[in-house]
């Protein structure tokens, strides 16, 4: 399992890596890091190059395994913080009632999620005491991750038209794959949510996302490269990490499994010495 989780965290780690290249190619914040406001922080070239070189260097201990439990911790906090004070407040002044509006803040709240997600999957501890007080937001992870799939999936129906329009020409019935999309992104958010089957469901929605990439984003990525400073291909990186945390959610979920009958076991050969 652990052969397969490598391969999931090497997803996450060069989609991260692929944004912050990005950001040097653009000039420029990627909207999923850091959201137009405050304008003296987003237009700031130097603040840009900083958070671009660390991502970088993070991503890189992630996939070398280099104290890679507390980095991947550490990182998924660092998400938080600039959901909470970037993203959420400038949402709250541009996009209150318009939910579409949000996207880029919940993919934030995926990608926090898929790096305590990350850390899970890899075993140690934090050395420091602020590491070990940051710990206690692994297990929220999932959760985060959950969140966002649900409202992508509910986003599905509210805003049928647009996603319509993203279900590729060749592909026949544009309303029936976008309604099977939402209620799978759906589906699967609620099934990690309530702990139900989640193998299956995490699984799922990770080739699921997987295939949107290959069907989906590199193609309309291909075609338009430049648009919004190359806001598809920032989708393509963003799907990517959101099928490795998928896929690590998935194998977790396995382990968990495995884990449970040997411990039972233990449990009785206890209590069998014990009587």
């Amino acid at each position: 399992m652990e052969t397969y989780n490598k391969v999931w965290r090497l997803f996450f780690a060069v989609a991260l890596i692929a944004i912050a290249v990005q950001q040097f190619i653009c000039s420029g914040f990627r909207p999923v890091i850091m959201p137009p406001q405050p304008q003296w922080l987003s237009s700031s070239t130097f603040a840009m190059c900083v958070s671009s070189i660390l991502l970088i260097l993070l991503s890189f201990a992630i996939v070398f395994n280099i104290n890679a439990h507390e980095v991947a911790v550490y990182l998924g906090t660092v998400f938080l913080i600039m959901l909470i004070l970037f993203h959420i407040p400038n949402q709250i002044i541009s996009n209150l009632r318009f939910l579409g509006g949000w996207s880029d803040a919940f993919k934030m709240l995926a990608l926090s999620g898929g790096s305590f997600i990350v850390a899970a999957s890899i075993p140690g501890t934090p050395a420091d005491a602020l590491g070990r007080f940051l710990e206690k937001l692994v297990p929220l992870g999932r959760y985060f991750f959950a969140t966002t799939m649900i409202v992508f999936g509910i986003e599905h129906f509210m805003y049928t038209q647009f996603i319509e329009t993203l279900v590729p020409t060749w592909l026949p019935g544009h309303m029936f794959w976008t309604y099977l999309a939402g209620v799978a992104l759906f589906a699967s958010g609620v099934a990690i949510v309530l702990n139900i089957r989640v193998r299956l469901a995490a699984g799922l929605l990770g080739l699921m996302i997987f295939l949107w990439i290959v069907v989906l984003h590199i193609p309309r990525a291909i075609a338009d490269p430049t648009s919004g400073s190359g806001n598809e291909w920032t989708s393509v990186f963003e799907a990517l990490a959101f099928s490795g945390v998928a896929f690590i959610l998935s194998g977790q979920a396995v382990a968990s499994t495995k884990t449970a009958p040997q411990t039972q076991v233990i449990n009785n050969q206890h209590l069998t010495e014990e009587i």
